[in-house]
Order: C-alpha cells, then structure tokens, then sequence
C-alpha cells in the first residue's frame, strides 16, 4: 500500500465553496482502479490549510493510471483553482 500526502493550501474565503467541491471529486477519486481509501483534514492552526490522505495499491495507480485519465481532468476542474500554491504531493510506504 502506498499512502499519498498532499499539503493544500486553499485561497481565503474559498475553503466552503473547496469542501463542497471535494466531496464531489471524491466520487471520482474513490472509483479509480487502484484506490483503497481516502481522507481529508483541516489544519487547526490553519483554518485555510489541508492534508489529505491517500491510500493506493501501488505508485502507479496514482502517478499513472489517475493522473493520466480523463477522471483526472474532472478532478483538476473541480478543485486545482483553489490552490496557492499549488499542492506539494509526495508518496510514502510503511516501513513498520
């Protein structure tokens, strides 16, 4: 299992308007080949600040197979605009 993390920082005065969004996209996410589970935190220092989690069978599932499909258009459309910066995504593996 590969646990994908990304640090979103959502524009002041968006972040309703982001969420109501999110749970839309997260039917798209959620349907993908190679998806196990996914969850979205609001930072509480932070109220503008997101991490969400990921969990994907392998790498690829995610690097390719969503990133590459037409689900991922739907997706940035969806929720890309909200950002700034743009999202730091990175990938992690249990070790323990």
């Amino acid at each position: 299992m590969i646990l994908e993390v990304a640090m979103l920082q959502v524009k002041p005065g968006k972040t309703n308007e982001f969420e109501h969004n999110f749970k839309r996209a997260s039917k798209i996410i959620s349907s993908m080949k190679g998806y196990i589970a996914h969850e979205l935190q609001r930072c509480l220092e932070d109220s503008n600040k997101y991490v969400l989690l990921v969990q994907w069978e392998t790498l690829e599932d995610h690097t390719v197979g969503f990133r590459k499909s037409a689900e991922y258009q739907e997706w940035k459309e969806l929720l890309h605009h909200f950002y700034d910066p743009f999202p730091t995504v990175e990938h992690f593996e249990k070790v323990l």
